[in-house]
């Protein structure tokens, strides 16, 4: 198993009182202040450094623009340095947006001295690029994932093909192509792919033989999508392994429950995740023509029906938040996944970027001291549904056992630290989850036999005599883990 840690290092000084009134994406940068930014920034390299002397496997790195919940606004910036001042951890970036980087060539080249620099520790990774993305960079959103396509053609190509060679796409076009600072891994560096409940991204990833990294996305619909890889493998001949998947999960840990819980909750306000589906207007995360036709259906029918049951995690908030979609394990077995699976999933990814906007009056004019106070009741449902994982390691250690078992991921990253939280609560929680937990974590993945891509090659395993592939995920210890909680309050250990 691969072992990262990842925060979104986001701008701490915003107010949540503004993050309420206008969301994540759009807020005035007149708020930002350089000097608090550049401390801020230091501090996330320094933390990457503690990371790697603390025994984490890898480093992961994400872009955003124009929003106060990650300031990584050029991921290869920050990657470079820590190719130069770290020793041996993996440099782990997902991912560029591809869709939005104008010039893949020049990607391609940029990644290539990462990769050299590093001594080979690189591993890239692509994304589309959320729905603000397209805004920042001036981006045409239908033509998204097109200009997704072309771009990893191109890059890929600049690091494989021997040059000079000519490239003729339908938005990209090089009349020569000999790049001079190629990657030190061959063919290229490891490349995976984060989403959030895609189907269409997980087939992309199932043709290319590339892992998929799920974003700490709702355990069920997350099962169903490993199954959607599962079958897309096989019909290109493969079987999949844990090699073929990873997750990022929300953990906190303190000397009590009772402390790292109350860390947690800065979490609602912590951008991406809980937050990033929180705080994330319509007018941003669904720029026209940027969602699928299914996706975009969805939507339609969530937000026309007041009286829908359709509702998204987080809707109702204090009030009696709904779970994702249950999908009862329907392929949970060999079972092929079908139709109605895939529609759920792709619900449930709309789910997952949608919530307390709705809660907004036709003036568009929010009760901010509710909706905190919304947000804050809300967290008990969170933590059940293993959305975030806090306590001491003791707790946290059984809760994760939960999620490995059920998802079964051979990349595992914990991702932390976002939200209002101090510097030094932010780095005892390091601490106390590479001391005390995340040896636990390496003896259940050895248990598991969950195999990185770094000890199984994705794409490599034969399917059985039967021609019918194994599923790797399943959603029986989650159900189980569901019973055994019964009454018991949310935040006893389980």
């Amino acid at each position: 198993m691969h072992i990262m840690y990842f925060t979104e290092r986001p701008y701490r000084y915003v107010s949540n009182d503004e993050v309420i009134r206008q969301g994540y994406f759009g807020i005035e940068n007149k708020h930002f202040d350089s000097v608090k930014g550049a401390q801020l920034l230091n501090e996330y390299l320094d933390e990457k450094v503690i990371a790697e002397e603390l025994g984490f496997d890898g480093v992961m790195l994400n872009e955003h623009h124009d929003t106060a919940f990650c300031m990584g606004s050029v991921m290869n910036v920050e990657a470079s340095i820590l190719a130069r001042i770290t020793r041996r951890v993996k440099i782990v970036l997902l991912g560029n947006p591809l869709p939005i980087v104008g010039n893949p060539l020049r990607l391609a080249e940029e990644l290539g001295m990462i990769d050299m620099i590093s001594g080979g520790r690189l591993v890239s990774g692509w994304v589309r690029g959320g729905g603000s993305e397209q805004f920042a960079s001036n981006a045409n959103p239908a033509f998204n994932r097109e200009l997704f396509n072309e771009a990893h053609e191109v890059v890929v190509q600049a690091w494989t093909k021997p040059g000079p060679f000519r490239y003729e796409g339908k938005h990209f076009h090089y009349r020569f192509i000999d790049p001079w600072c190629l990657p030190l891994q061959k063919p290229h560096p490891p490349i995976w792919i984060p989403g959030l409940l895609s189907p269409e991204t997980v087939e992309w990833c199932a043709e290319h033989r590339y892992p998929y990294v799920a974003l700490a996305t709702f355990l069920e619909p997350t099962v169903e999508l490993w199954n959607f890889y599962r079958d897309a493998a096989a019909k290109l001949g493969y079987q999949v392994g844990p090699e073929n998947f990873g997750y990022l999960q929300k953990v906190y840990v303190a000397e009590t429950d009772e402390k790292a819980r109350e860390i947690a909750k800065m979490d609602m306000f912590g951008g991406a995740g809980i937050g990033y589906s929180l705080f994330g207007r319509p007018n941003f995360m669904f720029p026209p023509g940027y969602n699928s036709k299914a996706a975009t259906a969805r939507i339609a029918r969530q937000f026309s029906d007041p009286d829908s049951n359709e509702q998204s995690p987080w809707a109702s908030l204090g009030g009696g938040a709904q779970e994702a979609p249950a999908t009862n394990g329907k392929s949970g077995g060999n079972g092929s996944t079908n139709g109605t699976a895939r529609e759920e999933v792709s619900s449930a990814q709309v789910d997952h970027r949608s919530a307390v906007w709705q809660e907004r009056g036709r003036d568009n004019a929010p009760d901010i001291a509710e909706i905190r106070r919304k947000v804050f009741e809300a967290f008990p449902k969170v933590e059940q549904s293993l959305q975030v994982i806090c306590g001491t390691p003791d707790t946290v250690i059984k809760k994760l056992r939960v999620v490995l078992e059920t998802l079964r991921p051979g990349i595992f990253s914990f991702w932390q630290n976002d939200g209002p939280i101090s510097k030094d609560d932010r780095l005892n929680n390091i601490r106390l989850i590479a001391k005390h937990v995340m040896p636990a974590v390496r003896e259940i993945g050895k248990e598991l036999n969950l195999t990185s891509p770094f000890e199984v090659t994705p794409g490599t395993r034969k399917l059985p005599a039967s021609g019918q592939p194994e599923s790797v995920g399943s959603i029986e210890p989650l159900l189980a883990y569901r019973h055994h909680l019964g009454d018991h309050s949310v935040g006893a250990s389980a």
